[in-house]
This record gives structure tokens, sequence and C-alpha cells, in this order.
């Protein structure tokens, strides 16, 4: 059984190996799992016994068998930082007592995390309002957050501001009811109208900072991103992408996985001229496009969900950024 000195510890993650579960290490077990979590994390958290299979502490080396319940506790809260309250200007879209919707700049991360301990929005957040509610399992400092966006994704983005609207919003997250509408500009001549994507995400076994695509669900966990061309270009394509499920890095990998990797995409390979003339005049109209973006050309346009309070439908929408529309305009000029 769990110890007296395990009391105070909080269940964050709980998972029971499958039948068939082959002998596996419990930090490559969890490591497949927790797609926002990094193999050292896991084996420090499993070195302090925060790591339970079977009501049992185990080290890093324990093997997963068949049938094994594995769950990672955290204390309550655990913070390897201070949240300070930072004076940095965000566009604030919309704003009532239950929440608020910020317009995200390219450039902000959402919250801190390794390497970003402040310069967030969440630090900024923090400044613009006196106090933010955190869900219990909230131990990496995101009060308010119930999603987030990439750091170099722009668009829009619901913060709580009670326990009422961030446990309410929480759930309709995880029941996959909100509406989120993305727009992305994306290398290539996408040759279906409109379609639909699906396959697993997880990290990559080659690169733990980006993700893949896994087809046949044996890794990751199940995505979806329901995709509509809104105008061709030739070399790139506009598409609006509607968000079934929400995983990390999901567009992004998810377009690359069907060949249309995101325009100006450092991480994912679209940030190297993948189409169109070989000519230094091109080369040189493409290289002063990428250098309108922070990083990838994705903005999360529009987003719907049902009001914490009301329970009546309510949606959002922006406009693209002004290098946004000015990349889409140079690109229709250079059709002609």
């Amino acid at each position: 059984m769990i110890d007296s000195d395990q009391e105070d510890l909080f269940e964050h993650y709980k998972f029971q190996a499958d039948p068939g579960q082959e002998l596996i290490r419990i930090d490559k077990f969890l490591g497949e799992r927790l797609a926002n979590t990094s193999r050292n994390k896991i084996q420090i958290a499993a070195k302090n016994g925060n790591i339970i299979v079977n009501d049992e502490k185990v080290k890093q080396n324990y093997r997963v068998k068949p049938g094994d319940i594995v769950a990672l506790v955290l204390p309550y809260p655990v913070r390897e930082f201070e949240l300070i309250a930072q004076d940095i200007p965000i566009e604030i879209a919309f704003e009532d007592d239950s929440f608020v919707i910020v317009n995200k700049n390219a450039g902000l991360v959402v919250h801190p995390g390794h390497g970003n301990y402040d310069g967030t929005l969440v630090n900024a957040l923090l400044y613009h309002f006196d106090q933010l509610p955190e869900l219990p399992s909230d131990y990496s400092g995101r009060p308010g957050l119930v999603h987030r966006i990439d750091k170099n994704t722009s668009g829009l983005l619901v913060v709580a501001k009670t326990e009422n609207a961030l446990t309410v919003l929480a759930k309709q997250f995880y029941d996959k009811t909100t509406s989120r509408k993305y727009l992305a500009l994306v290398w290539g001549d996408v040759e279906e109208d409109e379609g639909t994507i699906t396959g697993h995400i997880a990290r990559s076994k080659k690169n733990r900072k980006v993700m893949s695509v896994y087809p046949d669900g044996d890794e990751g966990k199940h995505a979806v991103t329901h995709f509509k061309v809104i105008e061709r270009f030739g070399y790139v394509t506009l598409v609006e992408c509607r968000l079934e499920t929400g995983r990390t890095h999901q567009i992004r990998v998810h377009l690359k996985w069907i060949g249309h990797p995101l325009f100006n995409d450092p991480e994912y390979g679209g940030c190297k001229v993948l189409k169109g003339l070989k000519t230094s005049k091109y080369q040189k109209f493409i290289e002063n496009n990428f250098a309108l973006f922070k990083g990838q050309a994705l903005h999360a346009k529009s987003l719907g969900f049902k009001h914490p309070i009301s329970k009546l439908d309510v949606h959002f929408d922006s406009v693209l950024p002004d290098y946004f529309e000015m990349a889409l305009k140079r690109f229709r000029d250079y059709c002609r």
C-alpha cells in the first residue's frame, strides 16, 4: 500500500496496461502516454517516489506488465517557479464576469514552463486580473487556462475568471463540444477541396520536441482534423482547419503527414522552399514572405462554446494579423 508520507500526494494520471502489454520500462510507458512530459521528468518523478504501480512505489527501471495499474502522483501544488505578474500588453477581444477572450500575438508563450518562467500570457493575465482560478490537477502554473495555442500561433484563447467557469469550460474541452477553427497557409496545392485527417499523435521517437502521426493507432492519442480549402495560390494553399480533438501541434503534424507542412514552420520542415521555381527571384520572394512570420503561418480564427452561466452558445471570431494578410496579398499578386 502507499506509505503514509504519500497521503499528501495528488493523483494526476492513471493508466492500466493492456492484457497484451509487452514488458516495457515505466519511463517509456508513461512517456508514450504523456505528450507534454519529458522522459527525464518521469525518471525524476520515479526517483522521488511519485510513480505508483499497483499501490506500490517503483523506480524508473521498473518494467510494466499486463494489467498493471500505473499512476503518476505529485505533491499538490508543485511549482518549480513563482508566478509573477508582469505588465505585458495583451489584446482583450471580449470579457464578462465569467471569462475573457484573448487575441494572442504570435511569439507569446501561453504559460510558464521549462525555459520560459516569465514573459508569458499567464504573467500578463496575472497583472491584468487580481486572481485567476486553477484546476485541482494544475501543477504547472496555468491559472485560468483550459486550453492553449503554440507560441508562434496567433489568435483566440479563452481564459476563465471564476472556479465555476474554469470547471465548466474544462469539461467542454474535454468532451470535445467546443468549436475551434484555424486558418493555415500550407505548402503545395491541396488536392481535395475538403477532407478529414485522422491519425494518433504522440512524441516523435527521433526528436522528442516534435510530434509524429501513428496511423495504426498503436501509439499516441486519437486525433481528428477537418480541413477545407479557402484559397489556392498554386505553390501554397490557404486552408481552414476545424479541430475535433486538441492534441499538441495537431494541425501542424497532421498537415505535414498528408504532405502539406505549414508555411514557415521550422519544426515540421516548412521553413524552406518546398514548392515552386528554382529562380533566384522566386527564392527571394519566398524569403521575404518567411520574414513576415515569427513561425508557422497559423491563426486561431474562431472559438465557440456554451456560456458557463447562461448555457447559451457563444461564438467569437477574429481577423488575420496584418502580416498574414500581407503574405496572402503577395501570393495573390504573384499568381497574377
